[in-house]
């Protein structure tokens, strides 16, 4: 068979119109043909200049236009040049309409939109993974948020949670013994919230944790004057930064989550 061409129409970037081209010409077990993407496309000549190629190759065209004067004009066209073109996306949108009883929006480029929402998700949770728990302190300069508490206030999970809503999250521990990165306080201090948990809470949270590694509860990580050492600590830190502080005491991560979410919204 000789080399076939394939033109793939869009008024956007035309990937969501070329990975179906692709999937269809997969079935032929030929890779004998090219495909041409022809994107945004907004006007009838552009359309007449691919017909034309179309013809003069022999190809065929897919083709992804929302606009319904440019979706009915092709069509024309392509019927009177006798050339095969494939409305890949006008039926689908024709049937939601019909079936969902709303009108489409009619804007082009959507899919590439939702794609940049799902890359920037990723792109958060990379972040959290990066800077969990202090590892590297460029990372408070560079987050939406820097969560900071001591151990067991789960500023990890919180971090994953804030992240799948495309927020930055930096999480800094903070221990007696160590002091806290400097750049902790040379960040805008509406960007820290402090996690702050009673004493007997965190006792209790944290005997159940050494209990799920096997040990005994008597360590020092669970001692209630330990704990109220390190959240003495914790409270001088986030004086001196002056940021906001939450209570998680008793709140789910999802509860803590949407009042973060409320702070950074006002």
């Amino acid at each position: 068979m000789s080399e076939r061409i394939v033109y793939v129409l869009s008024d956007s970037v035309g990937e969501t119109a070329e990975l179906v081209v692709k999937a269809g010409l997969s079935q032929f077990n030929s890779e004998n043909y090219k495909i041409f993407r022809i994107p945004y496309v907004e006007d009838k000549e552009t359309i007449d200049e691919s017909l034309q190629l179309a013809v003069e190759n022999q190809g065929i065209i897919g083709f992804t236009l929302v606009n319904p004067e440019l979706r009915e004009y092709i069509n024309k066209q392509a019927s009177k040049l006798r050339v095969e073109a494939i409305d890949i996306m006008g039926p689908m949108i024709a049937a939601m309409e019909r079936v969902f009883q709303t009108s489409p929006r009619m804007e082009a480029g959507l899919v590439h939109k939702l794609d940049e929402d799902y890359f920037k998700r990723v792109e958060a949770i990379e972040f959290a993974v990066k800077y969990d728990d202090g590892r590297d302190p460029r990372g408070i300069a560079r987050a939406d948020i820097i969560l900071i508490g001591v151990s067991r206030t789960s500023k990890t999970p919180l971090s994953q949670y804030l992240a799948h809503k495309r927020i930055k999250v930096a999480n800094v521990p903070i221990v007696p013994e160590v002091d806290p990165p400097e750049e902790l306080f040379e960040v805008d201090p509406s960007k820290c919230i402090g996690l702050r948990i009673r004493p007997e809470k965190l006792n209790e949270i944290r005997k159940e944790r050494l209990k799920a590694l096997g040990l005994g509860n008597q360590a020092t990580y669970a001692n209630l004057d330990r704990i109220h050492q390190e959240l003495d600590y914790f409270n001088k830190v986030v004086d001196r930064i002056d940021c906001k502080v939450i209570d998680v005491s008793n709140k789910a991560v999802e509860e803590t989550a949407n009042v973060i979410l409320q702070m950074i919204h006002k």
